[in-house]
This record gives structure tokens, C-alpha cells and sequence, in this order.
């Protein structure tokens, strides 16, 4: 786990209103994941963010961005909301849809070492019904807890706007002190999974970490 760096108390305000905009914006699902730039260096990650000291990661399934031959349209909009709130993110892991999502996985889920794993790890992509859409199969056998009410809950917002949304496999799950979970590939299901994972990220954390209200991080 890469350690936060000091900021000054000017640099610590921009990101804490950075992270208030991007938490109104979620609610109001507005968000596009072009508020939290303010947060992308490692300068604008300060105590007052919720993941302050903490990695993330994510990974897009997508065997045709993989290959160059379309835009990633979902990672850059995970990357912000985690960078806006706080946690040290890099750029989205792509890679094609089945095996190499597995791979990506276990890379940081088993092979890196427990004290240096992200502590959130976001999929989007890969949890349809065709042949290769495998992302939750691969997750589900690296969790040790898995948490449905979280999927359910993101089904029940895409239904606002589609019927297909129901059709997304995704799992949501802890293995040690990382928090998994399973986006849809597309920016409505992206900013529907935001939308209600943001307002339970806080309780997500200090549960997995075993923690209450602010209490002492490890």
C-alpha cells in the first residue's frame, strides 16, 4: 500500500469540496465522472477523504477496447469517482472479455501481497449472457463473503430506465480486506452501480475493515 502524501490545508479544501460535488452529483444522477480531476494527483489525497491512504482498482472487460478498436467509455468514469474519493487509483485495467478478467483478478486478489492489495476493486463488463461474458464467475471464486443485497439494489435502480438491466450477473463480495463488485459494461450501468454503492461505500469500508466511525486505520 502505497503511503498518502501530506498536503497543505488550501489542497486538502479543493479536494474535500471536489469529493462533496462529486457525492451531490451521484445523487442527482448527474454524475459523469468529470468532477473529481481536482483529486487525480497523488497531492489532492488528503485525511479528509474517505479513501485517504487506501488503493483501488479497476477493470474493464471489453475484448474490443482491449484490442483498440473501441473507446473504454467506463473505466475513466470509475477511476475519477474512486480518485474523487480518495483512494490512489491508476488508469483502468483492460482486457478481453473472459480468462484475462480472471487473471486480472487473481493478479490482485492472490498474488499481491495482503498489505499491498487495492482495498475496493471495481469490474465493469462481462456480466451478460453471451459466451465469453464470464466476470462473475471469475470473481465469485475468489470471494470469501459474498453481499447480494448490494446486486439487487443496483437492479432495482437500472429498472428505472431499462428492463435489462435485471439481465446483469454481477456479485459483489470481500476477500480479506478488499471489497469486490461487478459493474455492466455500459455508462448507464456504471453511473446506476455509482449512484448506489457512493452512498454505502462508507459503511462497505469500515465494515471490511472491521472499524467504526473514524477509527484507527491499518
Amino acid at each position: 500500500m502505497t503511503d498518502h502524501h501530506l498536503r497543505s490545508p488550501l489542497g486538502l479544501q479543493v479536494g474535500l469540496r471536489a469529493d462533496f460535488e462529486t457525492r451531490r452529483q451521484v445523487r442527482a444522477g448527474t454524475y459523469d465522472g468529470a468532477v473529481s480531476t481536482a483529486t487525480n494527483s497523488d497531492d489532492s489525497q488528503g485525511d479528509g477523504l474517505l479513501g485517504a491512504g487506501r488503493s483501488a482498482a479497476v477493470i474493464i472487460a471489453s475484448t474490443s477496447a482491449a484490442r483498440g478498436e473501441a473507446a473504454d467509455t467506463t473505466g475513466p468514469i470509475l477511476v475519477d469517482w474512486l480518485r474523487g474519493r480518495g483512494y490512489e487509483t491508476p488508469a483502468a485495467i483492460v482486457v478481453r472479455d473472459g480468462e484475462p478478467v480472471g487473471q486480472a483478478l487473481r493478479e490482485l486478489l492472490v498474488d499481491t501481497p495482503e498489505d499491498e492489495r487495492p482495498r475496493i476493486i471495481v469490474t465493469s463488463g462481462g456480466t451478460g449472457l453471451a459466451p465469453d461474458d464470464r466476470t462473475p464467475e471469475f470473481t465469485a471464486e475468489l470471494l470469501e463473503r459474498q453481499s447480494p443485497g448490494l446486486i439487487y439494489a443496483m437492479w432495482r435502480k437500472g429498472l428505472e430506465a431499462t428492463a435489462s438491466a435485471v439481465m446483469s450477473r454481477g456479485v459483489a463480495g470481500v476477500r480479506g480486506r478488499t471489497f469486490v463488485i461487478n459493474f455492466p459494461g455500459s455508462k448507464g450501468g456504471v453511473t446506476d452501480g455509482i449512484t448506489v454503492i457512493d452512498e454505502l461505500l462508507e459503511h462497505i469500508q469500515t465494515s471490511v475493515e472491521d472499524t467504526t466511525d473514524h477509527g484507527p486505520r491499518v
